[in-house]
């Protein structure tokens, strides 16, 4: 089945406001940087944003920030971003803040159809409010809901017409977990190949979960924290 479509905004044309997005990526790699202009372009509003960070002020999830177009973000780390901080601050955004370790896993059970699952991580702190803590084995673990995205985007290196994936490095961080979780999956792709194209020893997400899949624009790369050595 041949999935690609012509672009971006193609891609993302019936993400509505209210929507609920999984944006993969760690830090500013492997982040869906085209469909993230796209949704700016569209002027979608009221997003719930699932993701490992907030972006920069002007790149990533942080434009969307600048624009007032996120509702709510669920992260693990926000640090990076002035913006998201002021509109915290503000009361203008609302934050759900969990341990990397559970965002991954709440979508990874999501991916797998598991409604939850238990984890001791966050046990003991405000992580835990509200939440039930069972005992298993004499130790006590949190339960926690797995995600329910309703499109999830993602960034690949190479894929292929039938929505195979493979992604490079740092970038195969949250991308395949998020990619198995969407009700809709959107994959932005370096190298678009016809099927058949992509080595299968080598496809860390095959093109049953994705549902789109474009080839990007030009990439920007970017250094999230530059550390330089003094000259001697």
């Amino acid at each position: 089945m041949n999935k690609v479509v012509s672009g971006a905004d193609e891609a993302i044309r019936d993400i509505p406001d209210g929507a609920t997005l999984m944006l993969g990526g760690f830090g500013l790699c492997g982040i869906p940087e085209n469909c993230i202009a796209a949704l700016v372009r569209k002027g979608v509003s009221r997003l719930t944003c699932i993701s490992n960070n907030a972006g920069v002020d002007d790149f990533g999830i942080g434009l969307m920030l600048k624009q007032k177009q996120v509702k709510k973000m669920i992260s693990s780390y926000v640090g990076e971003n002035a913006e998201f901080e002021r509109q915290l601050l503000s009361g203008e955004l609302e934050v759900e803040l969990i341990p990397q370790g559970t965002l991954a896993t709440r979508c990874l059970a999501a991916g797998y159809g598991m409604p939850a699952v238990f984890t001791p991580a966050g046990v003991g702190t405000e992580v835990a409010d509200g939440k039930e803590v069972r005992q298993f084995n004499g130790k006590a673990y949190l339960l926690e809901m797995a995600f329910e995205a309703d499109f999830a985007l993602v960034k690949a290196w190479k894929g292929d017409t039938e929505g195979n994936l493979v992604f490079k490095e740092t970038a195969r961080n949250f991308n395949p977990l998020m990619a198995m979780a969407g009700k809709i999956t959107i994959a932005e792709v370096e190298e678009l190949v016809p099927a058949g194209g992509l080595d299968p020893d080598s496809i860390h997400t095959p093109g049953i979960y994705v549902h789109r899949v474009f080839k990007g624009g030009q990439f920007e790369k970017r250094i999230e924290q530059r550390t330089i050595r003094k000259k001697a």
